[in-house]
């Protein structure tokens, strides 16, 4: 009888495991792919065309994402791709710039989107004469696989400074939307300063200090001359922009407050994008380590970014730092009103 108990309580014993682990299994799955517990939202194709009226569910593009790993470390066949209707699509945004502005940052908030599909490196296309030369299919076949309900962004900052790249894109698509994120123009300057400097200490050479290239011994004025101060006198960059491309087809991303508050610029840029809200606290969590937000896809994976972002700065004199602001002050105030949006830079 003692026998026939024991092995009546083993019995369920087993039962109420095996139900507990598939609990388990199951809220994991569910937490893990959140885009389960959304609703079915449609992916508008309104860049710069007339809405799609075809839905797509945003939860299986995120369970699609570990396929299209795959397919981009080369692991497919063109009939599984032709299977799984993945193509390479041309760009239909584009992270223009600012260099030191937080371009990698954007690119890769944006990518915890499931309907936004990135180009890891900086492809270098439209301001690279070699790369153009080979053309638009070279540019094609350069971009990541994708669903044809997505959209491919890429980045490279060198496009919003160089002069051909304006009128080159609007050749590829008049109607495709631009962003660009800036900082604050000094701090940006000095940012640009310190990339270049560790790039010299790492190769044992030495280096003008920011002082004496930002600003011209003879004159004492500003150096213009200076790459990393024209690269922060974004009015006039913009300038050459607006000759190809209407306003409305840029959206201003403050890279000081993506520091800081990401995710109210990240829902800016969804808006901008037509995209369905998607991107949440979830997605971002602060690294005190770090000192900066990183990344996370879903329960399982995280991500930060590299080490080499957030450098620390050098000394710089105070009256450098002032007379480089009273020198940027008016064309900050320009590209406000150009752009419509109001930034708190000093």
């Amino acid at each position: 009888m003692l026998f026939k108990q024991q092995a009546w309580l083993r019995q369920k014993l087993l039962v109420l495991g095996s139900l507990a682990v598939g609990s388990l299994l199951y809220l994991v799955a569910r937490v893990g792919s959140l885009d389960r517990l959304q609703p079915i939202c449609p992916i508008e194709g309104r860049l710069g065309g007339a809405r799609s009226q075809a839905e797509f569910p945003l939860r299986a593009l995120q369970f699609k994402r570990g396929l299209l790993h795959e397919f981009r470390k080369g692991n497919a066949s063109k009939d599984q791709l032709r299977l799984h209707d993945l193509v390479q699509q041309l760009p239909k945004a584009i992270i223009i710039g600012v260099r030191k502005g937080g371009t990698r940052a954007l690119l890769e908030m944006l990518n915890l989107h499931p309907a936004v599909v990135k180009a890891s490196q900086e492809i270098h296309f439209f301001d690279n004469d070699e790369n153009y030369g080979k053309g638009i299919e070279w540019y094609r076949k350069k971009m990541p696989f994708s669903y044809p309900q997505q959209i491919t962004i890429e980045k490279s900052p060198a496009y919003f400074i160089t002069e051909e790249v304006p009128e080159r894109i609007y050749k590829m698509n008049s109607s495709i939307k631009l962003l660009i994120i800036v900082r604050e123009p000094t701090t940006r300057a000095i940012s640009d300063y310190t990339q270049v400097l560790e790039g010299k200490e790492r190769k044992n050479k030495t280096y003008y200090k920011f002082e004496k290239l930002a600003i011209d011994p003879n004159t004492c004025e500003v150096n213009t001359k200076y790459k990393a101060v024209r690269t922060s006198i974004y009015t006039k960059h913009l300038e050459r922009w607006l000759k190809y491309f209407p306003i409305e087809q840029f959206h201003v991303v403050d890279g000081d407050r993506l520091i800081t508050e990401p995710l109210p610029e990240l829902q800016l840029v969804e808006k901008f994008l037509n995209l369905p809200p998607r991107i949440s606290q979830y997605n971002l969590y602060f690294n005190a380590t770090r000192g900066f937000y990183c990344l996370r896809f879903n329960i399982i994976f995280n991500k930060c970014l590299a080490g080499s972002k957030g450098r620390i700065h050098p000394e710089v004199d105070p009256s450098v730092i002032t007379k480089l602001r009273k020198f940027f002050h008016p064309f900050n105030q320009k590209f406000y009103q150009i752009t419509g949006r109001t930034l708190n830079w000093p």
